[in-house]
């Protein structure tokens, strides 16, 4: 008889980490249990079931002896993550402002009509957040490339609203936690499951039909080991064409493929010289073109002009500024800035100095290739978590699978080799430029000053609002207005009278009408602001304003 192999014991290490992904599962899953319970009592079941698969996890976790019994429950976590995953989105899937114009997107598809560039007011409001421009209107438009779209289409039959676009989102996170989950090493499997289904973060992405999952779940097959693309192989021209997948499904992978090339060329240059390294990065660049172009083709064909806008369309709308990066100096600290464009030009100049510090680093930086691209986004004008968030799992698989030692060889440019201080000094001239920028436009000052009052309101609603505006500044602007509480954006407000716009060192008057018929006026503490967007130049001012609550009058 052949001797059984003994099973050894797992390390602590894995058990916790086991442990953490069984943990993680918790999260969120009591809101989706309770929706279940009213209206689905068969998924509540379910969502029970998984609740005893948790508990059940969680004490074998700790008790098993062997690596092998050990690894089958980390399979358990992830089963029980995907049924989870699934259970929430057939009760939980919720409308985004990307999953309602995705799953248009897929209709008109189907029904042969143009895709880009036509807007679709009728889908914003009942919850849905419109997209503000500093123009003062709103971007009612498709602007992301088309493959969540197509992959849409073939589902509308499901129903109506936006299921079919967040099943396949939800579909791609979980075929993507699979992915990684197989890639990983054994004892780091359940970090994939953990990270990817586990906190309640990217499977609420998911069940809001955001597009930037399916290029989450293409990039994971890319990003783990990805030191040995450029190699050769099937392996390579499957991460390839994956790559090219991912970026037609959204633009975040944009940001990080030249990191990876870099990082791809340096070390293949350490090994097969500059032109063995330049032929294998473009074998990848080609395939991945060759894949993003045929995704596109058919738009390319039928709607050039309106796919080149459509797909550069979140780089030119000229949104508002938002979320919690920098531009919260703007927004929250200050009243505002007439050089808001700058924040923009920061988040340019860091992505490229940054790309050009990974390039002199790279056997240092290497493997943050996956963690540095974000960086960018926190100077931008569009700061919103969601754009680091959402790739996080792309941090894990990289840190698994890349390590230091694996860019020993890597070529990195000799210029002041060994010399410390110099080379720091010439990295911090590279990032100089992006921090230059941001202070411009922290410092800028607010170049309308605004004054407001109640021009028409109830006792706890205001309908309309007088607002005298003085230009300190040289420049004519056209102001829009709106008016915020706490963080975030609101709709705009319509101009009733006043200029078309307020010339420079001149004074204005508008008379403005709330939308939806009415601004309802919170209780005490609660901030209110008064802002005023330019487009030309792009300018914010703000002021706080009081409008205190009335007491009823009595019958």
């Amino acid at each position: 008889m052949t001797p059984v192999e003994p099973d050894p014991a797992p390390a602590q290490w894995h058990r916790a980490l086991t442990l953490l992904a069984d943990i993680s599962l918790f999260i969120g899953t009591r809101g989706v249990w309770s929706s279940a319970a009213s209206h689905h009592l068969m998924i509540a079941a379910v969502i029970s079931v998984c609740y005893a698969s948790i508990l059940v996890t969680g004490v074998l976790t700790l008790v098993v002896r062997g690596s092998r019994a050990l690894a089958r429950l980390d399979l358990a976590v992830l089963l029980t993550a995907v049924t989870l995953a699934y259970c929430a989105v057939s009760v939980a899937h919720g409308f985004s402002d990307e999953s309602i114009l995705t799953t248009q997107a897929a209709r008109e598809l189907l029904a042969g009509a143009p895709v880009y560039g036509q807007p679709w007011p009728w889908l914003f409001g009942h919850g849905v957040a419109y997209t503000a421009t500093v123009s003062g209107g709103y971007d009612f438009t498709y602007g992301y490339p088309p493959l969540t779209a197509l992959l849409t289409a073939p589902l509308l039959w499901i129903g109506h609203g936006a299921l079919p676009e967040t099943l396949v989102t939800t579909t791609a996170i979980v075929l993507g936690t699979v992915v990684m989950w197989k890639m990983l090493p054994a004892p780091w499997r359940s970090a994939a499951t953990m990270v990817c289904l586990g906190f309640g973060m990217i499977p609420v992405y998911a069940r809001l039909g955001y597009p930037a999952v399916v290029a989450l779940a293409f990039l994971v097959p890319v990003v783990v080991r990805w030191t040995r693309m450029g190699a050769g192989g099937a392996a390579d021209w499957a991460r390839a064409a994956c790559l090219g997948a991912a970026c037609a499904a959204q633009q975040l992978p944009w940001f990080v493929t030249p990191f990876l090339l870099a990082g791809v060329y340096a070390l293949r240059r350490g090994e097969l010289g500059a032109r063995g390294a330049a032929l294998a990065v473009g074998r990848i660049v080609a395939t991945a073109a060759g894949t993003w172009l045929l995704i596109n083709a058919y738009f390319i064909v039928s709607e050039p002009r309106a796919w080149i806008r459509g797909v550069a369309l979140p780089l030119t709308q000229g949104a508002i500024i938002h979320g919690q990066g920098l531009v919260g100096v703007s927004l929250y600290f200050t009243n505002g800035s007439d050089r808001l464009s700058w924040y923009s030009h920061a988040s340019m100049l860091l992505a490229a100095g940054l790309l050009a510090v990974f390039v002199l680093f790279v056997r240092r930086l290497g493997p943050a290739a996956t963690v540095l691209p974000w960086c960018a986004f926190f100077l931008a004008t569009r700061s919103q978590d969601g754009y680091y968030l959402l790739m996080t799992p792309l941090w894990l698989a990289a840190a698994v699978t890349v390590p230091q030692s694996a860019f020993t060889t890597a070529w990195q440019p000799r210029l002041l080799d060994g010399r410390r201080a110099a080379r720091t000094v010439m990295a911090a001239g590279l990032l100089a430029p992006s921090l230059v920028a941001v202070l411009l436009a922290a410092t800028g000052r607010p170049p309308l000053h605004l004054q407001a009052a109640a021009a028409s309101r109830t006792a706890r609603v205001v309908r309309t609002l007088t607002v005298h505006v003085d230009n300190t500044g040289d420049a004519a602007l056209r102001p829009h207005f709106m008016v915020t509480t706490g963080q975030g954006m609101s709709r705009y407000w319509k101009v009733l009278d006043g200029p078309s716009s307020v010339a420079g060192h001149s004074t204005g008057t508008y008379r403005i009408q709330a939308p939806g018929g009415g601004f309802s006026v919170p209780g005490r503490g609660t901030r209110i602001r008064l802002r005023a967007f330019t487009a030309s130049p792009m300018t914010l001012s703000s002021q706080d304003i009081r409008l205190e609550r009335r007491p009823a009058p009595a019958k």
